[in-house]
């Protein structure tokens, strides 16, 4: 080939010719040259030389992360039977090519690796990154950059890299550097944050780029961006070093230069709180990146970022200065703009983002420690008013403990300043007093009240000398140019207690407050009676205050029979108010009633007192007598013209009436409608002046009777006239045009009714139609009806809330809600009429307001209307549970026509299939929940049905399977979630059964799920889902708790606590609903699941948390469950035993927990042992064939046991657990007869301590259970002798027993199982129990037991505890009740001697000193808690005298008579 041509196909040149690769090119000179090691060895050497004169270190280091780099880090990490990763073969060979470059350079090798990687470092954090990515990496840097400290790492490791100068040279390209970069340095430990803090030259220029840096993170944390867990873990790793170094203990003082780290620490973290409060100060708007910023920074005080240093001081420390620094935070606020302007500084209004902050800070610090840092900041610094009084609101609001210490802090501050007249003490003192009033009574006391116990009374510290009381006068004299006109108020009305000699000092303030109260236009003399001048609040004016004194006068004097005093004082201090206020709105005329009332009661002894005047009551007089006198001539039955005007006014509001029907045929003179309804009006005022009184009523809220009707006559006229005509002007109307074309007729009617004072007639005549008779009305009636609903409901701003009274829910409802509460689904007749009306309102609300918003057709339907519909039509319809296909949407079906049945359903179908409302269904308020389906369905009366029994069945089925199942939550449904599903049922079936259910007290209220055919079918289907649970958790261990207890824990837990008789009451109802619904459920439900594979047991501690904390208080009797839970559970436990593999094995597992954990259980048990054991031993034997298990037979012997000791032969041994045996023999003694009980009980002095004790509690348990339970109270004496007899065996053998009543949660042993088993009330009544017995005590007893005296002493303080909190009342009550009772508190089963001789032997057998030892000092009181009975007159003889004295003592009046009454009769 010539050259020519050669160079032409080398270069591709001709148009034919084929271009061959440079891999084939080299291949070929491959073959051709032949292997020579020589040559080798010179090309190696010459390719080094050429990477040595063309190297770029940089570029070298970030050339290690490329593509093969990541593709051999891959597969040689994961495959390990190659050689060693490539990272490190790529690392060493940048650190030989390092060394190589350092020995060429003549530098050290650690200082060139050193600039070489810092260089690195900046060429990535300068390569372009996304926008907005602040101080974070991008993908692709942070990738670069984490190989980067890879190789870093490897020379560290070989010693090639030296830390100090690569941080020199990293700071000297400290603008380029991100923040993250520098937070990766510090996390892989190429060089720490301290290094780098230490090597830095200036101190405050690191500060500020710290400081800036740490404001763009925040600002991109707020963002949500995708980087946020990278974001937060540094922002929490560096909050956590810099307060642990900032706030460090001092260091050593010996070191010669001071470390840089705490004061870079301290400066940031300065930087950032001024930061933030300033940006509060200028009002950050939300979303601004200052807002994001604080929002950020204010988290890091949080817990969850504080992270793991709350084990050091730091933290604390840090807190601390924090709060002294908002709190000194821009001091610019004097006192006196602080007195002016706290009102706008209380808790509601500081910012959200401060008040958090400061509830944050509240956190590491306790009360006392807040309090006192409060107070010397106060003394030591010039501080922030508005961040001081602030914090004061957050902290008596947030920290309950705080509020009595600052009342505490309060009077110190004042003492002090009368003690040394320092000015800036009083003035805190007011300012802290005020600002913690401002929250409220329920949290601190209001400021009239601390004024007046402060300076109210000759103890204040005003009244030690004249130079305080002009010091005080002085103070309040320069306050009120500044303060509000309440506190000067309160200091007028309850002024300080001067000396009179010093009585010109008050006088002097007072004109001055009087004289600037008058400037601010405020009059004390126009002050109401009842106004509350605690508050801070703007002054009512007086007009406004009196109606409301009146009626508060009335309300007092109604329960008292007598005037207020405060009305009689206002009579005489306050005459301008009294004359010229409250008088003329006390004296109002009206028509008086037959039967005098309240108000005509104050009124008489008003005048009886002769506190009216004698023209102002004669006015009043002839005025309700003209009123009553015209009522009279309207009503007399003689006069014959006043029935003839009567009907002629009635007549000309007929004919007005159908002059607007004739406007309605006529569509040209719709232009006249609104004046014809003018004439309506007017028409309709002349109708009702006969009969109807002309005083303005309060129409705020109006009462309706839906049962009884109390309609008068001419009233029921009036409105069934006015309804009539709307329901035929609307046919009328609709006959011509659709009501969107109808023009305003029907809404300025509306307005017209709304505005007469027949309003409440006319409601009560609409709801009388609706709830009793809306089946029979026809229906043009229900076209009518329901058009006049739906424009009441878009007049519902001015109509009064309605009221029906019970039981309807209290304090009154919107009307339209009321109608929707009227409209039942229950039977056939009322699920059809209420379709028909909700047909009929639907769709004129769709037509009328079409092209108004959703919300104006929102606000004129109730919501619980259009939800009823979809019900309905679910229900009744099964062709609409398809959704709806796009051809079957059509035209609204609003027509006149609609008469029959059958058009009724067809515009019911029309309506679903429209498209308009299927868009209406889309808002989640208006689409019908699974809630609300359950909540119609358990309302529904099966017997009366427009369903059959198999088609209810189904219909359930689908809506529950099918339809809500696997809706989404969003939608109401259950996200295909069955637990859910069941979760939904038993909530509303709690609800459903605990509700009235009903506005008519005719119907069924009994509250027993399953009273009812409808809740047993719903009842049905959750047995159904619950057995589908139970299979599908077969095998598996639960990951949470089972659905049925988590809906009993948080409808528990919502119930209000405390032991008064409300709260019990509600208690006792909700859980008799939670048994109830555990009985119809599979037993196994108590029990949870199990794994098949023994010894694992089933989880119970669900069922025994409720028995232990609820079942335990409210549905047990003296250590026993009721029969039907107990069976259920030992049904439970057969169904488990037979599922496992070892049944006998799983019993014994399950029984011995419930030793441990639930020993009621066992107890409950051995009380119906007769009626379970037949049970058990045949469902045993039948199904596992074996004997019963060892725990199984521990009950028989227990039974067993008590049964022989009873009976005249030899008793046997006990079992194993005494306590076990003892409860038997304890409900084995309840059968046997009071006149056998001493025979029977003489066996016990064999018995051993153990089942001594045990007996004695669950006798204990008896003898209360016998007061507190009705049907028991009869055997009170027999249980009383029970006890007797086992504490006479106790005290002969010598066994101690008083433990029993000192037995606390935390005793491991006797305690804790005792007290699982006793009843809340039981063991709260034990004080009771105790001086029950106090005529059987041993009188030996206080001097061989050291214990005595202190526990008889505390049973005596519980009892009078218990006295005063009213919770001995049930015992006393049905003691008084019982004849055989009252007997006994004469004469009990000792004689009078052996209290007598018992309380001989308590004062002198002890000695004084020993007495006040164990009798916390007050040896009368202790003689009385001994003595006090009811056993004999000389007993109570003995007693009066130390009674009369330790009331002397230690209280007077009512309180001592009640300690008297309680000892003597508790003793009874």
């Amino acid at each position: 080939m010539s050259g020519s041509a050669a160079k032409d196909a080398a270069l591709g040149a001709g148009p034919g010719v084929c271009r061959r690769p440079w891999a084939e090119l080299l291949a070929g000179r491959v073959k051709r040259q032949k292997n020579n090691p020589e040559r080798e060895q010179k090309l190696k050497a010459s390719a080094v030389q050429l990477l040595r004169s063309h190297q770029d270190l940089n570029n070298l280091l970030l050339e290690v992360d490329g593509p093969s780099c990541k593709k051999l880090c891959l597969s040689e990490l994961v495959v390990c039977e190659g050689p060693e990763p490539y990272a490190d073969h790529s690392s060493s060979f940048v650190g030989s090519v390092l060394r190589d470059q350092a020995s060429r350079l003549g530098v050290p090798v650690g200082v060139l690796s050193a600039r070489v990687v810092a260089s690195s470092v900046e060429q990535i954090c300068a390569a372009p990154a996304e926008p907005g990515r602040f101080a974070m990496l991008a993908l692709e840097q942070r990738k670069k950059l984490s190989s980067l400290l890879e190789t870093a790492q490897h020379l560290l490791a070989q010693g090639m890299f030296s830390r100090l100068v690569f941080c020199q040279e990293l700071w000297r390209v400290q603008n380029s550097l991100l923040l993250e970069a520098v937070w990766c340095l510090h996390v892989q430990n190429v060089v720490s944050l301290q290094e780098l803090v230490e090597s830095h030259p200036d101190v405050q220029a690191l500060g500020a780029w710290l400081f800036r840096n740490l404001c763009l993170l925040c600002e991109q944390i707020e963002e949500s961006c995708e980087d946020s867990d990278i974001t937060r873990a540094m922002l929490s790793g560096l909050v956590q070093m810099f307060v642990l170094r900032g706030f460090q203990k001092h260091s050593d003082p010996r070191s010669v230069e001071p470390e840089k780290m705490p004061q870079v620490a301290l400066d940031v973290l300065q930087r950032m709180l001024t930061f933030a409060l300033d940006a509060l100060s200028a009002g950050a708007q939300d979303g601004s990146p200052s807002h994001k910023v604080v929002t950020c920074w204010f988290g890091v005080f949080s817990g969850h970022i504080r992270g793991d240093i709350t084990s050091t001081d730091s933290p604390k420390r840090f807190f601390s200065h924090t709060l002294t620094q908002i709190l000194t935070h821009n001091p610019v606020l004097k006192a006196s703009d602080a007195v002016q302007m706290q009102r706008e500084w209380s808790f509601a209004r500081t910012p959200p983002l401060l008040s958090t902050l400061f509830r944050r800070l509240f956190v590491m610090l306790s009360p006392e420690e807040l309090v006192g840092h409060l107070q010397d900041v106060l003394e030591t610094q010039e501080v922030n008013w508005q961040h001081v009084l602030s914090c004061v609101s957050t902290l008596v609001v947030c920290v309950p403990e705080a509020q009595q210490l600052v009342s505490d802090w309060v009077a110190r501050l004042t003492a002090r300043a009368f003690e040394s007249y320092h000015l800036d003490s009083l003035v805190t003192a007011f300012l802290i007093v005020r600002q913690a009033a401002l929250e409220g009574p329920s949290v601190f006391p209001s400021y009239a009240d601390w004024f007046k116990a402060s300076f109210g009374s000759a103890r204040g510290p005003h009244g030690c000398s004249k130079k305080a009381l002009v010091f005080l006068f002085k103070f309040l004299s320069d306050l009120v140019p500044f303060e509000a006109p309440r506190y000067m108020q309160v200091h007028i009305l309850h002024p300080p207690l001067v000396p009179n000699k010093y009585r010109s000092l008050l006088t002097d303030y007072i004109t001055l407050a009087k004289t600037r109260l008058a400037d601010l236009k405020v009059s004390m003399e126009n002050m109401g009676l009842y106004e509350d001048v605690s508050s801070a609040g703007d002054v009512p004016e007086p007009h406004s205050q009196a109606p409301q004194d009146v009626e508060k006068a009335i309300t007092v004097f109604e329960h008292t029979g007598r005037i207020p005093v405060t009305v009689m004082e206002a009579s005489i201090f306050r005459r301008p108010y009294y004359l010229s206020h409250f008088l003329p709105a006390l004296l109002t005329p009206r028509v008086l009633p037959k039967v005098p009332d309240a108000r005509a009661a104050f009124i008489e002894s008003l005048k009886r007192a002769e506190k009216i005047p004698p023209s102002l009551y004669s006015a009043y007089c002839r005025a309700c007598a003209a009123a009553e006198e015209k009522t009279l001539e309207n009503a007399a039955p003689g006069a014959r013209a006043e029935p003839s005007c009567a009907e002629e006014a009635l007549g000309r509001l007929t004919a007005a009436l159908g002059e607007l029907r004739a406007c309605m045929r006529d569509p040209d003179r719709y232009d006249v409608i609104s004046a014809q309804m003018a004439v309506i009006s007017d028409r309709l005022g002349a109708a009702l002046r006969h009969g109807k009184d002309d005083a303005s009523r309060e129409m705020s809220k109006v009462r309706l009777s839906l049962v009884s009707p109390r309609l008068k006559q001419q009233e029921q006229e009036v409105a069934d006239l006015l309804l009539t005509s709307f329901c035929q002007s609307l046919m009328a109307a609709s006959s011509f045009a659709p009501p969107e074309r109808q023009g305003p007729w029907a809404t300025l009617f509306t307005r017209t009714v709304c505005g007469c004072s027949l309003l409440p007639e006319v409601l009560s005549r609409l709801c009388q139609l609706l709830h009793l008779q809306g089946p029979s009305l026809s229906a043009s009636h229900v076209l009518g009806l329901a058009a006049l609903a739906v424009h009441l409901g878009e007049s519902r701003s001015v109509l009064p809330e309605v009221d029906v009274g019970p039981p309807a829910p209290a304090g009154g409802l919107p009307f339209p809600d009321l109608l929707d509460s009227l409209l039942t689904c229950r039977t056939r007749e009322s699920s059809l009429f209420c379709l028909k009306f909700c047909t009929a309102a639907i769709s004129y609300s769709l037509c009328k307001f079409s092209s108004k918003s959703r919300d104006v057709l929102c606000s004129c339907l109730p919501l619980g209307l259009i939800k009823k519909f979809q019900f309905l039509v679910f229900r009744l319809f099964s062709e609409t549970r398809e959704p709806p296909s796009q051809e079957d949407t059509t035209g609204l079906p609003w027509s006149p026509v609609c008469l029959a049945p059958a058009d009724w359903q067809r515009a019911t179908l029309l309506l679903w299939r429209q498209s308009a409302f299927q868009e209406l269904l889309r808002e989640k308020d208006l689409h019908l929940t699974y809630r609300d389906w359950l909540w119609l369905e358990l309302e529904v009366q099966p017997e009366v049905d427009f369903l059959s029994d198999t088609e209810r069945q189904d219909f359930h089925q689908w809506a529950i399977r099918e339809h809500y199942l696997p809706a989404p939550a969003a939608l109401g449904g259950c996200d295909g979630d069955l637990e859910v599903a069941c979760t939904v049922l038993v909530d509303v079936l709690m609800d459903y059964c605990q509700s009235s259910r009903s506005c008519d007290h005719s119907e069924n209220t009994d509250s027993v799920p399953g009273g009812r055919t409808g809740n047993q079918d719903i009842l049905s289907r959750l047995q159904e889902m619950a057995v589908e649970l139970e299979r599908e958790q077969d095998g598996r261990s639960p990951s949470r708790r089972h659905f049925l207890f988590r809906v009993f824990c948080t409808r528990l837990q919502a119930l209000p606590g405390g032991w008064d008789m409300a709260a019990s009451l509600q208690r006792q109802q909700e859980l008799l609903t939670c048994k109830r619904l555990l009985l119809r459920l599979p037993p196994s439900v108590l029990l949870g699941s199990f794994q098949a594979e023994p010894p694992t047991t089933p989880h119970c501690e669900d069922f025994f948390h409720l028995v232990n904390s609820e079942l335990r208080n409210c549905c047990s009797h003296g250590g026993a469950l009721t029969h039907d839970i107990t069976a259920h559970f030992f049904r439970g436990l057969l169904h488990t035993c037979v599922q496992s593999g070892d049944p006998a094995l799983m019993a014994n597992l399950l029984l011995a927990e419930c030793q441990t954990q639930c020993p009621l259980i066992l107890t409950s048990a051995l009380l119906w042992w007769p009626r379970l054991e037949p049970v058990l031993l045949c469902q045993w034997r039948r199904r596992c064939r074996s004997p019963l298990p060892r725990e199984l037979q521990r009950l028989q012997e227990a039974q067993r046991f008590a049964r022989h000791f009873l009976s005249p032969e030899a008793a046997s041994p006990s079992p194993d657990l005494a306590w076990v045996s003892a409860a038997a023999l304890h409900f084995e003694i309840q059968q046997v007869r009071k006149e056998d009980i001493r025979r029977q009980l003489r066996k016990l002095d064999c018995a051993g301590e153990e089942l001594l004790v045990f007996l004695f509690f669950f006798s204990l348990m008896g003898l209360l259970s016998s007061h507190l339970t009705p049907k028991e109270a009869v055997d009170s004496p027999k249980a009383l002798a029970v006890c007797a007899e086992v504490l006479a065996c106790l005290q002969r053998r010598r066994i101690p027993w008083l433990a029993l009543f000192q037995l606390t949660e935390t005793d491991a042993g006797l305690g804790q199982l005792l007290l699982r088993v006793a009843p809340g009330q039981h063991a709260r009544l034990l004080p009771f129990a105790f001086y029950s017995l106090l005529s059987y005590f041993d009188k030996d007893a206080a001097v061989r037991e050291e214990a005595f005296l202190r526990v008889a002493v505390d049973m005596y303080l519980q009892l009078i505890q218990l006295f005063v909190a009213g919770e001995t009342s049930a015992v006393l009550l049905r003691a008084s009740r019982n004849p055989e009772l009252q007997g006994q508190a004469g004469q009990p089963c000792g004689t009078d001697h052996r209290s007598t001789s018992f309380s001989a032997a308590v004062n002198t057998s002890v000695p004084e000193k020993e007495l006040l030892k164990h009798g916390r000092g007050n040896t009368r009181m202790l003689t009385l808690g001994f003595v006090c009975d009811t056993s004999g007159p000389r007993a109570v003889s003995c007693v009066l005298p130390p009674l009369s004295h330790v009331c002397a003592d230690s209280c007077s009046g009512p309180l001592s008579r009640g300690l008297s009454i309680c000892l003597l009769t508790a003793a009874g």
